[in-house]
């Protein structure tokens, strides 16, 4: 079926992943912006590996499938618009304002422990100079309950009490998708991250980032305008950071008592 913004979408009630089955689809030809939803992921998957998988019928899962006409170098941003596509239709929904943790996490709620309601993750195919296609898959905890969410992540519901359904919020990712992919395309890869620093977790705290093995700890200043995390380590030396995992980094002695 055609969405009235020209998604193609192929919907399935379960399937293994739909990164997996967007992977097939892509290299069968499927066009820019071809959408994989299913009601159940069993054997889903997030950044580093790590499984996401809920009730059926309780999150949204879906992946897209772009062909974006940009250079391979520019896709670095990519995240973090989707990022807000995410935020935005969750905070269409539930009226609640979501921030976003760099570089692919949405958070949600007031516990600090238990905030990731939703993640996203990006993989592309390049050859040579150019973008065979990119896969960014997008997994949202709609009315997942308690019980069924992992250590520190939440839902939709869990956060705010709304009891909206995964059809509903798709809707309203679909349009705020098509609008930051229309500016990313526009802006050949280096859209405003305005949106993203708006609602950015941690900004002006003191964060470790986990990257290739070493942690590097400073307090986190910005983003830059490839969205890369932009950091002040001790000494005042500017580092920028362009993968890693960032967490919540020690405090200094200045922010106690």
């Amino acid at each position: 079926m055609t969405h009235d913004l020209c998604w193609l979408i192929h919907g399935y009630e379960s399937v293994t992943s739909t990164m997996d089955v967007a992977k097939r689809l892509a290299l069968l030809g499927a066009r820019d912006r071809a959408v994989v939803v299913s009601a159940e992921q069993t054997a889903g998957r997030g950044r580093g590996g790590r499984s996401w998988h809920s009730p059926a019928g309780t999150a949204l899962y879906c992946t897209v499938i772009l062909r974006p006409s940009v250079a391979p170098n520019r896709l670095s941003t990519l995240p973090l618009i989707v990022g807000v596509a995410v935020a935005e239709a969750i905070e269409s929904i539930c009226g609640c304002g979501a921030r976003l943790k760099w570089p692919n996490d949405v958070w949600l709620g007031t516990d600090p422990d238990n905030a990731k309601v939703a993640g996203i993750l990006v993989s592309s195919t390049i050859h040579g100079d150019s973008v065979t296609h990119v896969l960014v898959g997008v997994g949202i905890n709609v009315l997942t309950g308690a019980d069924d969410l992992p250590r520190g992540a939440t839902s939709i519901q869990a956060a705010t009490g709304v009891a909206s359904t995964p059809d509903d919020l798709f809707d309203a990712l679909l349009d705020r998708f098509d609008s930051v992919y229309l500016d990313f395309l526009a802006a050949a890869g280096r859209p405003s991250l305005a949106g993203w620093r708006a609602r950015a977790a941690l900004l002006g705290e003191v964060v470790s980032v986990e990257e290739a093995g070493r942690s590097i700890t400073g307090t986190y200043v910005d983003i830059a305008e490839d969205g890369g995390l932009v950091i002040v380590e001790p000494g005042n030396t500017i580092r920028k950071i362009v993968a890693g995992d960032l967490m919540r980094g020690p405090r200094l002695i200045s922010q106690l008592g």
